[in-house]
């Protein structure tokens, strides 16, 4: 699919709904929403699907916020401030306000944009992409919405392929041999294979695309409608597809990737094992997921921070860190550290031990430490002495440890653990 001279993302607005806490992610929401959660080194989730749709060309976004925002709208306005309103060009922020005018908040997705319908307005666009803010992947939105354009389709809805074993965990998709949606299936337990394979099914992404005139009068309806949950997924998607005219857009058809033969990449970082995994895969030779593109760089706000420094090279206190990420204003003092990945403004001490770490900013690690298959919250202190990852036992009376082993430490968690003992 080649690219049209006059781009449809000019003259599109990219609507990112980044509102849910996130549940599964335990106690690392319990003070931010999950697009504002940290990820892989020195960005947010959210920063994802801003940077495709900058890189897309859409200078035109909005993001509603609804569960303990002020993170994600502090990130926005450090990182995201470079749009200018001279050249048409915006991030507002649009949190859930009662406009509606009674004490309704943002009641679903599909209410979150019937809610702001009049800023939409202002924006004089011909096209509204959906977007969830809360998924770590690489996508050039201006395919989508070319497809979108050639079908004529009422909605154009973003799929994965994925196995027919794993596919009744989303909302699956059946096709023709067009990939016109024929039915619309809420996690189903005989997930539907595609005309092209029948091992495999597509699985909604959580991306939609629409012309506004005629997302604005199903938005209308559908904020009439007492009996709707008012959500994209549950509603809307559903009465296109039985009434109207729904087309299914293939990620691998607009997937970014470092290498040709590279995975489609794609993932839902929603619970501590997802989180701890998709942030240590990046230590590896070569990560699926390239954050060293400069073609398609993921932006965010960084932090004006002196380089990363290591110190002591002594027997059993020496900093290293192999097979790992580092980032700026980390001091490794004496500290071996190995596929693990630091956030900025991390301080070790000596005689500790970091393996399989994500360790969120502004952590400041103990002497004789020794930590394995964690995830640190920003702002821990790790006591002296501290050891996790050899006794699950003992982790799990002061630690959220998860089925796989993995390890959550938390400010909140250290402090009860320091008034027990």
């Amino acid at each position: 699919m080649t690219r049209p001279s006059n781009r449809l993302a000019s003259r599109t607005m990219a609507f990112v709904l980044a509102g849910g806490r996130g549940s599964r992610l335990r106690e690392l929401t319990d003070r931010r929403v999950k697009p504002a959660v940290y990820f892989g080194g020195k960005t947010r989730i959210i920063d994802f699907a801003l940077s495709n749709a900058l890189n897309s060309g859409i200078r035109k976004m909005a993001v509603a916020t609804q569960y303990k925002a002020h993170s994600l709208i502090r990130h926005c306005q450090r990182g995201w401030n470079f749009f200018r309103a001279e050249r048409n060009e915006f991030l507002d922020i649009l949190p859930a306000s009662q406009r509606g005018g009674d004490e309704n908040w943002y009641r679903g997705t599909a209410d979150a944009v019937a809610q702001n319908i009049d800023i939409i307005d202002s924006y004089g666009v011909d096209y509204v992409l959906i977007l969830a803010g809360d998924h770590i992947y690489k996508m050039d939105y201006e395919l989508m919405i070319q497809q979108h354009v050639e079908t004529g389709a009422d909605v154009t809805v973003g799929c994965l392929t994925v196995p027919r074993a794993e596919a009744s965990a989303f909302g699956v998709m059946a096709v023709d041999g067009d990939d016109r949606i024929t039915s619309f299936l809420e996690k189903p337990a005989d997930p539907p294979g595609t005309p092209d394979d029948p091992e495999v099914a597509l699985a909604s992404m959580g991306i939609y695309v629409f012309d506004w005139t005629f997302l604005r009068d199903l938005l209308i309806r559908d904020a009439a409608d007492d009996s709707s949950s008012h959500d994209f997924g549950n509603d809307l998607i559903p009465e296109i597809v039985a009434k109207g005219t729904a087309q299914a857009h293939r990620f691998t058809d607009s997937c970014v990737k470092h290498d040709p033969a590279a995975p489609a990449y794609w993932r839902d970082v929603g619970t501590v094992d997802a989180f701890w995994k998709a942030n240590i895969d990046l230590t590896g030779f070569t990560p699926d997921l390239d954050l060293w593109d400069t073609d398609w760089p993921i932006w965010t706000y960084s932090e004006s921070v002196p380089p990363a420094k290591f110190i002591h090279n002594e027997a059993k206190r020496r900093g290293t860190a192999t097979s790992s990420l580092v980032s700026g204003g980390c001091i490794i003092s004496g500290t071996e550290i190995s596929e693990s990945l630091l956030f900025t403004q991390v301080h070790t001490n000596s005689y500790s031990q970091l393996h399989q770490a994500v360790v969120l900013p502004y952590v400041n690690v103990a002497r004789h430490a020794r930590l394995s298959k964690v995830v640190i919250d920003r702002g821990v202190h790790i006591p002296e002495g501290l050891v996790v990852g050899e006794d699950p036992e003992e982790d799990a009376k002061w630690f959220r440890v998860s089925d796989t082993g993995v390890t959550l430490i938390t400010k909140a968690m250290i402090d009860r653990r320091a008034a027990a003992l």
